[in-house]
């Protein structure tokens, strides 16, 4: 395959967002990234790639699993290289078979929440245009509801063990099925098990198709909380640049061929996407994908049978393990590296992982429209409270109430321009321009400080910001402070409507056991680490908070609930 030299980046290049690819971040001259497990697949066949639920699949194959699905899409459907197809998958194995699977065969991937309600689904695959769905049998009685609703022509349905021998195969899928009755039924006529359309697929030649860089390979979807959630168009130039952006960061931690990572956020999430599907595919890394992380007496019981050396996951989660005791009794003597991202990181957190690991947890900052890495802290150099320094080839501007830039150490919006910055969103070309400015940088919505030093630090999201008569409360500073507190598991700041003040700070909080805490002890310690109007003027105790399917804490939802009271 000959390299598309045009979009390298040289001093005629115009930077088009999600349409560059410097060359410093291109070193294999790869066009997409099926070029990565290509690669991969030569180095490194016979190791292990991916493990879920008892089953492990070499590098080899994945390449020969995935082959085998993209000449089903190839022969077997109508199906053409630019059409979409959704992939509604926990972390199973069937996953990065199936999303090399799409690519192999030209197709642009919408990962899609398995936990999505039925009216999700629909506007995400009416939004996207979705032609073929490839759905986990758990959810599949949801897509049955909206499925005449859309465009979708093809149906693959795939169980648990559905890639075990055949006797695991049948045991296992029979008690998720009948004994634990986590299979609601479902009706979709004409559709596809995942087994019976590899079946078609086998023996079959691929067709190789010939991707640009410039060329979307997945539409990523927002979390959908300032309104309809909006399909970010990835290109295989952002994906592949993010990749090694992060590569130049890790790259004296992660050894070739001997990690094995510990994988809990979905795999249909940007930030685990990067990291499991691309990162660490390249060093050939072994991934040890957690189906359900929620279910913690399940996931330690998993930890338990690997000598991990990596752990890629967010606050809640290190919070919610570090509780546990059997957690604390694991064997962490091979772990290197802990990442983490996707919810700001309290010191409380990193600390408690820190002193039972004692792995330090090293902190990032994305978003989905940045493929998604704009900043990490750097290996040995970390600084906790930070999001590090920007990446490779990342322009960073801190940005005043009128568009003017900021000098170093005060706060504004961070505005990021990069070969990771998307294309834009799908079909929507104002909402595109309402978050990337002329000059090509995408306005993040986070406000955020940057040090003399060049770290960065983010203060809050800007639309989650309290006004507390007139000055400025960000819920990220009181949460961090109520979280230091040795009684309290996690907690939450929002503002509420307030006679005197405007708005005042009220905060939720979980407490470490069911022992009753005096909330006025609780608030006199905020006095003492918080300025008085930062202080809360309510405090309710919670038994959970609620959160997203990756454990990001949701304020909105908590707002939501106090509007409705």
């Amino acid at each position: 395959m000959t390299m598309d030299t045009s979009l390298n980046n040289n001093a005629e290049n115009e930077k088009v967002p999600g349409s560059y690819l410097p060359d410093s971040l291109n070193p294999n001259g790869y066009q997409c990234l099926t070029d990565v497990l290509a690669k991969a697949v030569n180095k490194y066949a016979d190791l292990p790639a991916y493990t879920s639920v008892g089953r492990t699949i070499t590098y080899r194959e994945l390449d020969e699993k995935s082959n085998e699905f993209a000449a089903y899409l190839q022969n077997e459907t109508n199906l053409s290289p630019g059409d979409r197809i959704a992939i509604q998958l926990p972390n199973i194995i069937q996953y990065p078979i199936v999303l090399f699977g799409a690519m192999k065969a030209g197709m642009v991937v919408v990962n899609t929440n398995p936990l999505y309600t039925p009216k999700e689904l629909e506007h995400q695959f009416n939004d996207a245009d979705v032609k073929a769905l490839v759905v986990f049998a758990n959810m599949a009685s949801n897509v049955e509801k909206i499925l005449a609703k859309t465009s979708i022509q093809h149906v693959i349905i795939t169980e648990i063990a559905d890639l075990h021998s055949p006797v695991k195969r049948l045991l296992v899928n029979s008690v998720v099925k009948y004994v634990k009755k986590m299979v609601p039924p479902y009706h979709i006529q004409g559709a596809l098990t995942l087994n019976q359309a590899l079946a078609k697929g086998r023996g079959k030649v691929v067709e190789k198709v010939s991707t640009k860089p410039a060329e979307i390979a997945v539409l990523q979807y927002t979390g959908g909380t300032t309104g309809v959630a909006k399909g970010a168009m990835l290109t295989n130039a952002n994906l592949l640049a993010n990749m090694y952006q992060l590569s130049s960061r890790l790259e004296s931690i992660i050894d070739e061929r001997t990690e094995t990572y510990i994988a809990p956020l979905p795999l249909y999430h940007i930030y685990a996407f990067l990291i499991h599907g691309l990162t660490l595919l390249q060093r050939g890394a072994h991934s040890i994908l957690i189906p359900n992380p929620r279910d913690l007496p399940g996931f330690v019981s998993e930890l338990k049978k690997w000598k991990f050396t990596g752990f890629v996951g967010l606050n809640t989660l290190f919070v919610g393990l570090c509780n546990r005791e059997d957690f604390r009794a694991l064997d962490f003597s091979s772990l290197k590296l802990t990442c983490s991202g996707g919810m700001p990181l309290t010191h409380a957190a990193a600390d408690e992982w820190k002193r039972i690991t004692g792995c330090q947890v090293v902190e990032g900052y994305g978003l989905t429209e940045t493929s998604p890495v704009v900043s990490f802290n750097p290996i040995g150099k970390e600084r906790i409270g930070t999001i590090g320094l920007p990446v490779g080839e990342t322009d960073i501007k801190i940005q005043g109430d009128n568009g003017e830039a900021l000098p170093q150490g005060e706060s504004g919006m961070l505005c990021v321009r990069g070969p990771q910055v998307m294309k834009g969103y799908w079909n929507r070309e104002e909402a595109t321009r309402e978050v990337m400015t002329e000059d090509g940088f995408l306005i993040t919505g986070d406000i955020a400080m940057q040090h003399e030093d060049g770290y960065l630090q983010i203060v809050d999201r800007a639309k989650d910001m309290i006004i507390v008569s007139g000055f400025n409360v960000y819920p990220t500073e009181v949460e961090d402070c109520i979280s230091s507190h040795p009684a309290i598991l996690e907690s939450a700041a929002i503002g509420v409507p307030d006679d005197k003040t405007g708005e005042a700070v009220k905060a939720f909080v979980v407490m470490k056991s069911d022992e009753a805490m005096d909330i006025d002890t609780l608030r006199l310690f905020c006095k003492e680490h918080l300025a008085a109007y930062k202080v809360p003027k309510h405090i309710e105790v919670r038994t959970e908070l609620p959160k997203t399917n990756v454990g990001k804490v949701l304020r909105r939802a908590l707002r939501e609930e106090e509007m409705a009271s």
